[in-house]
């Protein structure tokens, strides 16, 4: 299973290390495309690697394309998860949006009001992966 990881870039790392974690675990599912989102200096290297930001968003609607599902950590917001959830949903690829209640921002209505996505709220890790683990066994 091809599996496309969403989360927050440019958008904020607050949560880096909680996305390693879930890609690591996602990793027993099949591959994830974007395991790059959970590198600590991700930015430097797309940099490094001279990449432009046309080549940045070819590349990962490529991946987004390749996916047979999505999941998406969307407690910080992010333009460009935003942008992937609306391009997955499209596109009809299973979602699934994981988010903190009671973070500084509230969850978009775009996202917890399209019924084409599943939302999970939760609190511990061992709440957002079991259910990962559910959502990737319905899609497999």
């Amino acid at each position: 299973m091809n599996i496309f990881f969403s989360g927050s870039i440019r958008g904020g790392r607050d949560d880096r290390d909680l996305y390693v974690d879930l890609i690591e675990h996602l990793e027993d599912h099949g591959t994830v495309l974007t395991e790059h989102v959970g590198n600590e200096d991700v930015e430097e290297m797309e940099a490094e690697a001279e990449l432009t930001d046309d080549e940045i968003h070819d590349q990962d609607v490529e991946w987004l394309q390749q996916a047979d599902i999505v999941v998406a950590e969307v407690t910080t917001p992010s333009l460009g998860v935003g942008y992937e959830l609306g391009r997955a949903v499209a596109w009809e690829k299973p979602v699934l949006c994981l988010y903190r209640p009671g973070a500084a921002h509230e969850l978009s209505a775009m996202v917890r009001g399209n019924d084409a996505v599943e939302v999970l709220e939760y609190r511990d890790l061992e709440t957002a992966t079991s259910r990962i683990d559910t959502f990737a066994r319905q899609h497999s």
